[in-house]
């Protein structure tokens, strides 16, 4: 993988902002969906959802849109990437302005399945991303999962 897509695990990555030479990557490199977490018009330089959704489609890949503000998360951005995330077999990428709110959210969404928060944490650091921030919410979600 390139440099953006930074690995969280066999089949889960997250990326800062991804342009649309990145989707023609990602579909080259055998993704089969990307997950859009950056609300639109966040910043004036950034790739449109349309354009992206667009350009993963042309390439036979699924998109979806679970946007994320800084204002945190919610129970239903959870599930919807939860869901997107159990939608497909093959590899994910997901994106947002850092590629941190897209790892965040992911690790909410394995915890909400029973998944360790020590691994997930675990998993976070060595693709460059804290989730400190959401720690108690991992630690709930996951024991509310098992």
């Amino acid at each position: 993988m390139t440099d953006p897509f930074r690995q969280l695990t066999d089949r889960v990555y997250a990326s800062p902002q991804i342009g649309l030479d990145d989707v023609a990557e990602a579909a080259r490199a055998g993704f089969g969906l990307i997950i859009n977490n950056r609300p639109e018009d966040e910043s004036d330089d950034q790739t449109s959802g349309d354009e992206i959704k667009a350009a993963a489609e042309a390439a036979g890949l699924a998109y979806v849109a679970v946007p994320v503000t800084h204002a945190g998360f919610s129970e239903w951005q959870v599930k919807a990437m939860a869901d997107a995330l159990a939608s497909t077999g093959k590899p994910v990428l997901a994106y947002c302005r850092s590629g941190a709110r897209s790892t965040l959210l992911w690790a909410l969404a394995e915890a909400s399945r029973g998944i360790s928060p020590h691994s997930l944490a675990a998993n976070a650091a060595k693709a460059g991303y804290d989730l400190t921030p959401i720690r108690a919410m991992l630690d709930m979600l996951s024991a509310r999962g098992n």
